[in-house]
């Protein structure tokens, strides 16, 4: 948050000139020239549209000093918090009320005596998404058991399953190789 006893304010860094140099929309309005500091220069980079706090010099208004980066997400936060004033609120998500009732009737309609409520229109029969029976993927199911149901064993023929086939499998048996054992304790005995 800035310390508005040493008159720093929130900006947002509106183009980037390079050599550590930015021009920024301050909070009173005004555009300055910023210039990052060094300690700054390679750990907090500041890109166009990022909410800084500047503290404008004395001797010469229209420079600033950088003195702090926020986040996006620290940014979103303070602009939904309602601190970050009208002209850096780059997510416009401050709380601004409109209560002097000045131009409600903006975008109303050329007949603005209306005061009886609007009818809710009769449900028609011809509706889009009413069920009207022509779209069989999402009929009912009902229509589709007999599709996928087994025939019926009270029609007369009995279907009794036959259990199924094992054949068994006959692992053949290893063959000795004694004779490989014969040929090396030849070589070392």
């Amino acid at each position: 948050m800035p310390n508005k006893k040493v008159n720093e304010m929130f900006a947002l860094a509106s183009q980037i000139l390079g050599g550590r140099r930015v021009t920024v929309l301050c909070a009173d309005g005004e555009t300055r020239m910023a210039r990052i500091p060094g300690k700054m220069r390679r750990r907090q980079w500041v890109r166009e549209g990022d909410l800084i706090i500047v503290w404008p010099w004395d001797f010469q208004d229209s420079k600033a000093d950088v003195k702090h980066r926020y986040t996006k997400t620290q940014a979103m936060y303070l602009s939904r918090k309602g601190v970050l004033p009208d002209d850096v609120d780059m997510f416009g998500m401050g709380v601004s009320l409109d209560d002097d009732g000045e131009h409600d009737d903006l975008f109303a309609s050329g007949n603005a005596v209306d005061d009886e409520p609007e009818a809710e229109p009769e449900a028609e029969d011809d509706d889009l998404f009413a069920d009207d029976g022509d779209d069989d993927l999402f009929a009912d199911d009902d229509d589709d058991l007999d599709l996928f149901a087994e025939e019926d064993p009270s029609d007369g023929e009995s279907t009794e399953e036959t259990p199924p086939v094992v054949e068994k499998v006959v692992e053949d048996e290893p063959e000795d190789d004694d004779d490989d054992d014969d040929d090396i304790d030849a070589l070392f005995g």
